[in-house]
């Protein structure tokens, strides 16, 4: 009898978790914190579905007083030909990240070599898309994101077919060497796993409390 009643409890608690799961992140994306810097010696790897929807809350690094010249990769292994989906965004923290404009690279076998500035060297046999934000100052438009429960400045979109397969990579980074906080986004696809589950139901409460940032 005992026994049943701790399997009620539990198979209550499981639905629980399911239906807030489904009612909470079926639009979001799952979410990753950058816990070191991700460089080239060891760059963000998306190890599961490069279409999978995923936010990378990350910041590029500065102190306040000299220029930023970090620079943060994220590595895809492309095994087929996809529709792959990349987005910048930037959070609004009152006014602080009012000029903080980061760009993007997608930087891969097949891909043009780009008329761009680019503070890396590309690898051999490498071209580069470059996703140009605006410039400091200049007006853009915010959203609401429900699933952190804050608003975000939008930024440069990236949707193409790639039909070369191979390593690619996406390089962010600050041409006007501010830095800050921000989130990349890869892949569109609302696709989730029991993991993807508990990571989020992990990662949300930190994000509505704005953990995530480095601002004070």
């Amino acid at each position: 009898m005992q026994g049943e009643i701790i399997m009620k409890k539990i198979f209550f608690v499981v639905f629980v978790v399911v239906l807030f799961s489904t009612v909470s992140f079926s639009s979001a994306h799952v979410p990753y914190f950058e816990h070191r810097d991700f460089s080239e010696e060891k760059p963000f790897i998306v190890r599961k579905m490069v279409t999978q929807s995923k936010a990378i809350y990350s910041w590029l690094e500065n102190d306040g007083e000299n220029a930023c010249e970090d620079i943060d990769i994220y590595k895809l292994k492309i095994i087929r030909p996809i529709n792959l989906y990349l987005e910048i965004i930037v959070p609004v923290v009152d006014d602080f990240y009012e000029d903080f404009v980061p760009w993007y690279a997608l930087v891969g076998p097949g891909l043009p070599i780009p008329s761009q500035y680019l503070p890396f060297d590309l690898p051999d046999g490498y071209g580069a898309i470059v996703m140009e934000n605006v410039e400091p100052g200049q007006s853009r438009e915010t959203f609401y994101e429900p699933f952190g429960g804050k608003s975000y400045y939008e930024g440069p979109k990236y949707e193409d077919k790639l039909n070369e397969t191979g390593i690619y990579y996406v390089y962010c980074w600050d041409p006007y060497e501010k830095g800050g906080d921000y989130t990349i986004v890869i892949g569109n696809l609302e696709i989730w796993g029991p993991l993807d589950i508990l990571r989020a139901l992990i990662y949300t409460p930190l994000i509505r409390l704005g953990l995530e940032l480095h601002v004070s």
